[in-house]
């Protein structure tokens, strides 16, 4: 979204420190901190990467959140999949628009997200009712009425099945993947790619498994390790903390005879 800031948007304050507030701007509103509050009337109407400052005299940049900050800030019920691993899902999975997607495993709904605003068309299946409306009410938040009419959701169990055929991917961040890999080959096209997240090698192994049992090919595993650097002048190291193992990626494609 371009052009000044309006009421009910969500916008991202960053003070001199680099700490983030997520709000949701209303006339008349206040943003309350530390350094005393920001007036919401102060951001409607003007564009993003202004300075503003509090009530106290401290500086705040302000600006439209990414894809990114909102998973970091969003409600969630369930831990939500990294920045780093939803991008390398999207590459891997080829996700592009018009793809119709099963997803199983909603959470939060940070990877829904993803893809639907890579264009997919979802139908999602989440167990519990919690975080199946925490996802449906952080993707409406998020990317509006529109991305929610490509996102049919259930609540249900994949483990029992699918409903449902030709679909071309298959995504799944659930505790044991392997008990939906028998369902694929009647729910998933020929050549299409399933793809599991998963945090333990144990459970890599099991789907793995199972994907050559029904036929899978190409299956590989992956992880992502993500690095920032510090750099101040000539004083250039990388940062002592890493975000480094969040889960596994195994995919492969549906290999008919």
């Amino acid at each position: 979204m371009t052009g000044p800031l309006e009421p009910g948007e969500r916008v991202l304050l960053i003070d001199a420190k680099q700490r983030q507030y997520l709000l949701v701007l209303k006339p008349g509103g206040e943003f309350h901190s530390h350094a005393g509050p920001v007036k919401h009337d102060d951001l409607l109407g003007q564009d993003e990467g202004r300075v503003v400052a509090s009530a106290r005299g401290m500086k705040f940049s302000v600006y439209r959140p990414t894809l990114s900050d909102f998973v970091y800030k969003m409600p969630r019920g369930a831990q939500v999949i990294y920045p780093k691993d939803l991008a390398t899902i999207l590459m891997v999975a080829d996700i592009a628009p018009g793809l119709r997607v099963f997803e199983s495993g909603l959470g939060s709904g940070a990877l829904s997200m993803a893809m639907l605003r890579a264009g997919a068309i979802i139908t999602g299946y989440e167990l519990r009712a919690d975080f199946l409306a925490r996802a449906r009410e952080n993707v409406e938040s998020f990317l509006g009425e529109e991305a929610l009419a490509r996102y049919h959701t259930q609540e249900r169990s994949s483990y029992d099945g699918i409903d449902g055929a030709g679909f071309d991917r298959m995504v799944l961040d659930l505790p044991e993947p392997w008990q939906v890999v028998p369902h694929a080959p009647g729910a998933l096209r020929s050549g299409g790619i399933l793809l599991a997240y998963t945090p333990s090698v144990t459970q890599v192994m099991r789907v793995t498994d199972a994907l050559i049992e029904q036929g899978f090919d190409q299956i590989q595993t992956l992880e992502v390790l993500h690095r920032t650097w510090h750099v101040e002048g000539q004083a250039v190291r990388p940062d002592h903390r890493m975000v480094a193992h969040t889960g596994f990626l195994t995919h492969g494609r549906l290999r008919t005879s």
